[in-house]
This record gives C-alpha cells, structure tokens and sequence, in this order.
C-alpha cells in the first residue's frame, strides 16, 4: 500500500473512531475526502479536507471536527505533527523515519512502485489512431497514436485490463479509390507510362510496391478489364497491403494494438441491422424527416424519410439519421454499430479522435448511451494538431508520401523515443509545435532530454562511484540522509498518487510534467555539490554518506525509469 493510500486509511479509521464514540453519525458519504500534499511544502507533508467535508452533515463546524481528528492523528507513530489551516483543513507532518521507509519501499517494489489496483476488476477498449487504411501513417496520426498508447499503459499500470483496438475504415468510397490508384500502380509496373497521377487519385509512391505485387500475382489479366473485374480484389489486396504499412509504421513508436477491427466485416456481419433493431425494440429510433437546413434553403432540398435514432433524448442537439435516402448506412449508423460491438464484455471505452471529429461527440456519446444503457462508461479524447517546424520554419512535405510528412521519416530522423516523449508534453486538447531542433536540443528547455539526462546521470554517478572501489552493496545508513535530502524522497513518493489521478483523469501526460519535476528537483540536488563538495553524491573520503545518497539517487532513477515505461520511452544509460 502506498504511503497516500495508507493515510487515506488512516483517517478513515479515525473518523470510524469518531462515529463509534458518538462524535460523528455514523454513514456519512466521504467520497470527497482527499488526502494529498499542500501546494506549499512549507504547511507540512499531507493535507486533507476530511473536516471540510463531513463538518455539514454531521451538524457540526469544520475547526471543531477538525481538533477531534488532530488529536486521534497525533498519535500515529509515522506521524510528527497535525495542525488546524484556516476553516478547518488538516495539515501532517511524517517523521524522517517514515520518508526513510519510504524509499526503502521504492527500492523493494522496484518497476512495481506506483502500479495500483484501483481499476481491477475493469476492463477498458481504448481505440486508437484508426486512420483509413490508404497510405503510411503520417504526423498527423502520430500525436493520437502517442496519447492512446500510453494511455493504455497508463490504464494497465493503475490495474485496469485494456484492449487496444483499431477500427480499420475498410467500407468507405476512399478505399475504392484506393483500389482504383492501385490498378494505376499495377499497370505502371507492367510497362505501362501513366504520366501524371490522375486528379482524386492517391499520388505516394508508396503504392509503387503494391502495383508491383498485383503485377506479379496478375501478370496483365487486369490491364484492360473492366473495373466491376479488379475492383473488389484490388480493394482487398491494396487494403491489406496498407494495413501491414500501417503496423510497420507504428511499430517504429513502439506501438501494436491487441484487435484491428474491420469496418466491412462489421456491416458483412449485420451489426447495423442488429443496432438499429434493438434500438426500434426500444422506440430509439423511429422513421421521420430531417429539419430543412439552417439558413438559405437550396431550391432542390425536398424532405425525405429516414429511420432517425432519438440522440436528443441522450444530449444531443438534433436526432440522426442511420440511414440514407438510399438505404446505406450514414457514417453515423455505421460507427454506432461498431461501437456496439465493442462495448460487448468492456466496463469502458475511450475513443482517441481528431479534433476535427468535435462535432460527432455528442451523437456518439448518445448512441453509447442507448444501445449499452448507460452501462458502459464511454470517453472521447480529441487530439488537437501539431505543427511540424525545422528551427522555427514549416516543413516541407514529402514526395514519397505524394502530399504529406510521414511518421516513419521522423522516427527515423530524432528516434522513437523523443518523439513519444514530446508528443505528450502538452495536454492533448492543446495545440503544439514539433521542431525537429528543438526536440533533439541538449537543454532545460527540452523535456526529453532533461529527464533522460537526470537517468544518465544517475547511472554515471553509480559507475563513478564504483570506480571509486566504494562498496555499496550492503544496506545504507539512511540516518545520514538530511531534510534537503529526503524533500527528493517526498516528491518521489507522490508517484503512486500521481499515477491514480492521471488515470482516472485520462491524462498520460501528467506523468510527463511529473517527470520533469521530478528530473528538475534532481538536477538541483545534484548541483549543490557544484560549490558545496560535502553536498556530492560521491564523497570520497565519507563512504557511509555516498552509499546513503547513492541509494537516495538510485530510487529517484527508479521512479524515472517507471514513469518512462508507461509513457513507452526508454531510460537511457548514457547521453552520447
């Protein structure tokens, strides 16, 4: 148990005291207490609201709740002082010994400090990047890619089962065209010279491969067939060929995704048709007309019937169509059913869009809503863009490509793992610039390396030291470990509770900013020994003290180590 979790359960075993002796009614909901450091260091280790919070329905005043439960916290062992702030929040002082074991435990948990049980039992589909399967993956996929990956090993970390998924958008018209630019590849590689690439046509010449393949299997069977001839095949060819692209690409992030779903096996299977009838069993959809569009009518615009899913009844601003004049399934029809498909055996889902996608939230959200009767928690992150720059300048686009920058081209230029550290830098809902000078400088100023040097440095520190021939291999004294030292410890305890919160918040880039405080509060310890050599690490002449502080700095390289893990980011031995 983590030391948050453990004083959480302290004072919740104080205040079941209270309510045994009558100083409290018993039942009280105490779902808002929250146990966590203050803002400023200087008002103590922990703070709870636990006073704040139950003062009101226990018919009594917060200052006066708040001295019964000081005096029971008082006499905790690990506890060295409890004080009343303001109306009636609690501020704790842990003695050095408990900050001491606390680090013990950081060492004896190793790569499993920090992981919680707070989402066991839960299982949670997070789908991520599902870009239509007609060419590599390019940086407008790769912020997306990042942010649902990790924050599925964020998820796994905080207990929680995951299912990461891909929902391939095989059913549309882009993946005919895709056929289509495809049979123009395939006679290419015949011999054929066919000059420019025709326009709504996917110019890359990533297709060139492709064409080549169908050559091979083909030979000229299809050169001058009609297209109802190729187009199924080549659709079915060029998408597979596209979807191994796809892996390879995101497999130089680090990425694999457990399920890649297929949006044509999902209508092949009927799901639409089963959505829309279980929907119809439950008047969620009946047959209506659409509202005239909102401003200038057009001279052709006649109403027409359509089977209507009622997402106003969930949030939304107007109901939906599911079908179009046609018969086909909308987009809308089509994504509800796979999401109910998805939501069969989850507890939750947590899709990762675009921005651009804003305007389908609520209607999706509605139809989770509905067809999993509010049973199946449902979450959308949208990603807002990034601007690719080359010391501060747009960059330009790639040929290979036909009109974009692909992933595979900036992984292989600064590497895997900055770009997954950076792409988590910011929240997701903010807008952020990638330049490539930047990303790779050797400065405070880059996250990526700041963190990754703190690891560096650790480990060098830990090679010097040996060098030294100081044997640190039997358990350290930690009574020589002072305030300023152990303030590292208290930042590094608040892992675990860190790791919680972005959890449950959905945010895997908490851990990031953590990182880089806990990093910056490292590099500071560090250079004290700079001006002051009894502050070094390595204290030549006073073993005891460098085995002490090795072990401090060791558990600090540990926290940074997990932290990268979940972000998918390597912990660097040595900075070249």
């Amino acid at each position: 148990m983590t030391l948050h979790a453990r004083f959480t359960a302290a004072i919740n075993a104080v205040l079941d005291d209270l309510a045994s002796e009558g100083a409290l009614p018993g039942g009280l909901a105490r779902s808002g207490l929250t146990v966590e450091p203050p803002r400023d260091p200087a008002h103590g280790d922990l703070a709870t609201n636990a006073a704040m919070v139950l003062a009101k329905p226990a018919g009594t005043n917060p200052r006066a709740l708040a001295e019964q439960i000081v005096a029971k916290l008082k006499a905790l062992p690990e506890v060295s002082g409890a004080e009343i702030a303001g109306p009636g929040f609690i501020n704790l002082r842990l003695t050095d010994g408990t900050w001491r074991d606390e680090l013990r435990a950081i060492h004896a948990d190793a790569g499993d400090y920090g992981r919680s049980s707070v989402g066991a039992g839960k299982k949670v589909n997070v789908e991520y990047v599902s870009a239509n399967p007609t060419g590599p993956m390019h940086m407008g996929h790769c912020r997306g890619a990042v942010v649902g990956d990790a924050l599925a090993s964020l998820l796994q970390y905080a207990g929680h089962e995951v299912v990461r998924e891909y929902y391939v958008n095989d059913a549309g018209g882009q993946v005919d065209v895709l056929a289509r630019s495809a049979h123009l590849r395939y006679r290419e590689a015949l011999g054929e010279d066919i000059g420019e690439i025709p326009e709504g046509l996917y110019p890359g010449d990533y297709l060139k491969p492709v064409g080549a393949a169908l050559a091979q299997e083909f030979g000229s069977r299809f050169v001058d067939a009609p297209e109802s001839e190729w187009l199924v095949l080549f659709r079915e060819r060029a998408v597979a060929a596209m979807i191994a692209l796809i892996k390879a690409d995101l497999a130089l992030l680090g990425i694999h995704h457990d399920l890649f779903a297929s949006e044509a096996e999902v209508q092949a299977a009927g799901k639409p048709e089963a959505a829309e009838q279980w929907l119809r069993a439950h008047d969620l959809v009946y047959d209506g007309f659409l509202e005239a569009p909102k401003g200038e009518t057009p001279e052709d615009w006649e109403p027409v019937e359509l089977p209507l899913f009622r997402s106003t009844k969930f949030g939304d601003d107007q109901d939906r169509p599911i079908r179009k004049s046609d018969g086909s399934w909308t987009y809308f029809g089509a994504d509800m059913a796979y999401h109910f498909q998805k939501a069969q055996g989850v507890d939750a889902m947590i899709d990762i869009w675009g921005a651009d996608h804003a305007g389908t939230v609520k209607r999706i959200k509605a139809a989770v809503a509905a067809l999993t009767e509010n049973k199946v928690q449902f979450d959308v992150k949208l990603i807002q863009m990034v601007r690719l720059l080359r010391g501060g300048e747009p960059v330009k686009m790639s040929k290979r490509a036909g009109n974009f920058v692909t992933l595979a081209d900036v992984v292989r230029e600064v590497g895997k793992d900055v770009v997954r550290f950076t792409m988590l830098t910011r929240k997701a809902d903010a807008q952020m610039d990638f330049d490539f000078a930047k990303v790779v400088e050797a400065s405070k100023d880059n996250p990526v390396f700041y963190v990754q040097y703190a690891h560096a440095r650790i480990r060098s520190i830990a090679r010097r030291i040996r060098e030294a021939g100081i044997d640190c291999t039997r358990a350290p004294d930690l009574d020589r470990l002072d305030a300023e030292e152990l303030a590292l410890v208290k930042l590094a305890a608040q892992f675990p509770r860190v790791v919680e919160s972005a959890a449950a918040a959905r945010e895997p880039h908490r851990i990031a900013f953590y990182l880089y405080d806990l990093a910056a509060a490292f590099h500071a310890f560090f250079n004290m020994g700079n001006d002051r050599p009894d502050r070094r690490v390595l204290v030549a002449d006073d073993p005891a003290t460098t085995c002490a502080r090795l072990y401090l700095v060791d558990g600090i390289g540990q926290i940074i180590r997990n932290g990268l893990a979940i972000m998918g980011v390597t912990a660097v031995e040595e900075m070249h």
